[in-house]
C-alpha cells in the first residue's frame, strides 16, 4: 500500500487509529505489545455504529437547522409584508383623507347652495301662485299683466340658473318637454274637425299616389 494517498481517496482516521495502536496483545495477559492485524467483526460492527451514531447526530443538527432556517424565512416574510403594507396603508389613508375632505368641501358647498335655491324656489313659486287674474280690472290690466309677466320671468330665471348647477333638475325639464308637446298634438287633434283632418291626410299621401300611377304607367309602355 502506498505510503501516500491520492487526492479525494476517503480516510477513515479511526480505523487508523485502530491499527497503529494495535487490537490485541502477542499473547493473552501481555499489554503494551502491538501488533498489526485486520480488525475483527466485533470491531468493524463497533466503527460501524459509532459512525451510524455520528450521521444521526448530525441528521438531527442538519434538521434542527432546516426547521430555524424555515423559521427565519417566515419571519423576514412576515416583517417584509409588515413593512409594505404599512407603507402602503399610509399612502391610501393618506391619500383617501385628502380625497374625502375634498369631496365633504364641496358637498357641502353644494347644499348650501342647493338650500339657497330652494328657499329661492319657495319664494318664486309663492309668487307665482299669488297671481289673480280675477282681480285685474280694466284700468289696471296693463300693468298687472307686465307685473305677472315679470314674476314669471323671474321664476324662470331662476329654473333655468338651477338647471344648470344641479343634474337632478334636467330630467324634470325633459319630462316637462314631452308633456308640453303631448299637450299641444292633443289639443290639434280636438280642434281640428273631419274635413280638416281629410285635408291633411290627402297633402301628406298625394305624392305617394302620383308616384305609383307613374309606375304603372311605365310597366304598360314596356308591355
Amino acid at each position: 500500500m502506498s505510503a501516500h494517498h491520492e487526492a479525494g481517496e476517503f480516510v477513515d482516521s479511526d480505523f487508523q487509529s485502530a491499527q497503529q495502536s494495535g487490537y490485541s496483545s502477542s499473547a493473552p495477559g501481555a499489554p503494551g505489545t502491538k501488533m498489526n492485524r485486520p480488525p475483527t467483526r466485533e470491531e468493524l460492527e463497533a466503527l460501524v455504529g459509532e459512525k451510524q451514531l455520528r450521521l444521526s447526530e448530525l441528521k438531527r443538527a442538519q434538521e434542527e437547522l432546516e426547521r430555524e432556517r424555515a423559521g427565519l424565512e417566515d419571519l423576514r416574510r412576515r416583517q417584509m409584508e409588515f413593512h409594505t403594507g404599512r407603507e402602503e396603508m399610509l399612502q391610501n389613508l393618506t391619500r383617501g383623507i385628502g380625497l374625502l375632505e375634498e369631496a365633504e368641501l364641496t358637498a357641502r358647498r353644494d347644499a348650501e347652495q342647493m338650500a339657497r335655491t330652494l328657499t329661492e324656489f319657495r319664494e318664486a313659486i309663492t309668487k307665482v301662485q299669488g297671481i289673480n287674474e280675477q282681480m285685474w280690472n280694466q284700468e289696471s290690466y296693463n300693468v298687472e299683466l307686465t307685473r305677472a309677466s315679470t314674476i314669471i320671468e323671474n321664476a324662470r330665471m331662476e329654473w333655468n340658473g338651477a338647471r344648470l348647477k344641479f343634474q337632478v333638475l334636467t330630467g324634470i325639464a325633459a319630462n316637462s318637454a314631452e308633456g308640453t308637446a303631448a299637450k299641444a298634438g292633443n289639443s290639434l287633434l280636438t280642434t281640428t274637425d273631419i274635413r280638416q283632418l281629410c285635408k291633411i291626410g290627402f297633402a301628406l299621401t298625394w305624392p305617394l299616389v302620383l308616384l305609383g300611377l307613374g309606375i304603372f304607367v311605365i310597366l304598360l309602355l314596356r308591355h
